[in-house]
């Protein structure tokens, strides 16, 4: 059995996670990375995919996340996320529906300051599916 170690996982809405857990696997900008108790600090930026977390019993967890920071140190864990949503929350129908809604949105913006919303809006949910396509 693995030991356990903490993770915290936060994002700017709420913080998603705070236990004691076996294993963590981080979509790294630099590559995908596992973490395990007593692993040697440091920190990483992370790029949108599917973050995947052991629990204590053995159960695999994942999250998508959009961007941010992991910070390993002896305490253990930290994900400071851009965007972070359990993967089981999220349904390929509402996903599609809103890329839709989001390219209208593009193509009816009036002005810079809402166009650029709008297509930031459009990326962060592209960077969903695509995450999804690739787990």
């Amino acid at each position: 059995m693995a030991e356990l170690f903490q993770f915290e996982l936060v994002s700017p809405e709420r913080q998603l996670l705070s236990e004691q857990v076996a294993e963590v696997v981080v979509p790294g900008t630099e590559g995908e990375f596992g973490v395990l108790k007593n692993h040697s600090p440091f920190m990483s930026t992370i790029k949108p995919g599917i973050l995947k977390v052991r629990t204590d019993a053995g159960s695999w967890d994942e999250y998508f996340v959009r961007g941010g920071f992991a910070d390993i140190a002896p305490g253990g864990l930290t994900i400071l996320a851009e965007q972070a949503i359990p993967v089981s929350e999220i349904s390929e129908d509402q996903l599609a529906q809103a890329i839709k809604n989001a390219e209208e949105d593009v193509a009816d913006a009036k002005d810079d300051d809402t166009k650029q919303k709008a297509e930031m809006t459009l990326s962060q949910l592209k960077d969903v599916a695509e995450a999804l396509k690739a787990a």
